[in-house]
């Protein structure tokens, strides 16, 4: 690894004798690992086929030997699992340590949605999350990683910082994973060794401060900040958290950790921060520090105006839910809303303010897509097949081999002349993949073609974690 001089000089300070070892880690492969989504193994629950070691700070999180090809497992398209790095997942822990009452959460810079996923394992049930990505081609990577993950109380956004100060004090925990210069990356990502100066550490530092100052209103007093990035240097981390404690009024928060997972403490005693070195913990580089905001605050906000500004607009929300019912296995904790002949289920404790955040953020997704009308037709939704809320009861399921299922993945022509006609949920080892309509001697493939796996190539062993 060609790092760079300054690079180098910039680390002496933080790590004295321990930069020789810390660099020569660097120069070595980054870790492998993993996390299960909770939901889809507890109703399906399997064994490891190769070797595991499970990541101490995260539940779901699994450390694994060496990296198979993720892509031609199956089960990673059905979202039995995603692959995330280790350090990351310390965000489940600080939050289950934290949060123990169902919250508004958003987070900010969310793609490509490891973070969220693991908000979203930690979260008390009955909590909704926003989940948010500026760059709009990420969003839509969010947007997928989300709808595998089959949680319903999730929306997807496209939006500005900025954009969230018109719904004031409306969160009760924000996560912050600031866009940064990226030193924790550098095992795993080339162009983030390439690009890095100290210019760039320093406008980095200067972003990140203006999308906290951007966010902070929507916060609700009281609470909580989680202020997350994948550097080392003291400009983007620790200065910043002493800035948000300075200017925005916030206080630090502390979470107890076991001193052998080798978690680092901040270089700045007035901060609570928590740090992550590749030669000390197994995974890459994080910083992360929790800020609380002074004072208390109800949840009055975006709710009680979308009523009073609603009162004389057409309802969304669709009266006859007599088609929709069957499909969910708790309906009557969903209403279920119709915009452009798309049927979508959302959360019933939620839906009023998520058509409200709907009217002034740009959303990618929200709920559970159900499906669209056309004509007399209902063409059921990828999202409905991955969504931990589909009744199995509700469409017949047709069980497909590992060659099967990696072509419909591909989105290739399939052919299931032994199985009913009309649509059809595939099936790998008990988890939906996706829909198609059997025609009887041919099957219409519905797997989303933005999603399909590209590479023609298939390695010679199985790429597979679990079995049955």
């Amino acid at each position: 690894m060609n790092l760079h001089a300054d690079f180098i000089s910039s680390i002496h300070p933080l790590l004295g004798n321990e930069t020789e070892s810390f660099l020569s880690v660097l120069s070595g492969d980054a870790s492998v690992s993993f996390r299960q989504n909770p939901s889809k193994v507890v109703r399906n629950p399997m064994e490891p086929v190769i070797p595991c070691k499970r990541v101490p700070w995260s539940q779901w999180g699994f450390y694994l030997e060496e990296r198979p090809a993720f892509t031609f497992d199956p089960l990673f398209h059905a979202g039995y699992y995603y692959v995330q790095e280790a350090s990351s997942m310390f965000v489940e822990y600080v939050v289950k340590e934290l949060v123990t009452e169902p919250v508004m959460c958003l987070d900010l810079c969310a793609a490509p949605g490891g973070k969220s996923i693991s908000l979203l394992s930690a979260l008390p049930e009955g909590s909704l999350l926003v989940s948010n990505e500026l760059v709009r081609q990420r969003a839509h990577v969010l947007s997928e990683t989300m709808s595998k993950f089959g949680h319903p109380n999730v929306m997807v956004t496209n939006n500005r910082a900025k954009d969230f100060s018109a719904f004031p004090h409306l969160f009760d925990l924000v996560l912050v994973d600031a866009p940064c210069s990226g030193e924790g990356m550098f095992r795993k990502d080339e162009i983030a060794v390439e690009e890095w100066s100290r210019q760039n550490v320093e406008m980095c530092a200067v972003r990140q401060r203006d999308i906290l100052k951007d966010i902070w209103p929507a916060l609700k007093p009281g609470g909580l900040l989680i202020y997350s990035t994948c550097t080392y240097n003291t400009s983007e981390n620790e200065e910043n958290a002493i800035w948000i404690a300075d200017e925005l009024g916030a206080e630090f928060v502390n979470v107890e950790i076991d001193k052998g997972w080798g978690i680092s403490s901040s270089f700045d005693k007035r901060v609570n921060g928590y740090r992550f070195f590749p030669h000390k913990t197994r995974g890459e580089g994080l910083f992360v520090t929790l800020l609380r905001k002074p004072g208390y605050g109800t949840k009055e906000t975006v709710l009680s105006r979308s009523r009073a500004k609603n009162k004389r607009k057409p309802s969304f929300f669709v009266k006859d839910r007599t088609a929709y019912v069957p499909l969910l296995s708790h309906p009557d904790s969903f209403h279920f809303i119709e915009s452009d002949n798309r049927i979508v289920a959302l959360p019933a404790q939620y839906s009023e303010i998520l058509v409200a955040l709907g009217e002034q953020l740009k959303v990618v997704s929200m709920g559970i897509e159900i499906g669209e009308k056309k004509g007399k037709d209902f063409i059921p939704s990828h999202a409905l097949a991955m969504s931990r809320e589909l009744h199995f009861g509700a469409f017949p399921m047709y069980e497909v081999t590992y060659e099967e299922a990696i072509s419909y993945l591909r989105r290739e022509a399939v052919s299931f002349t032994d199985a009913p006609k009309g649509y059809l949920i595939l099936v790998y080892k008990g988890e939906p993949l996706g829909f198609v309509k059997n025609l009887g001697n041919r099957a219409n493939n519905l797997y989303p073609h933005e999603w399909r796996i590209r590479s023609g190539y298939l390695p010679e062993k199985r790429a597979e974690i679990f079995t049955t």
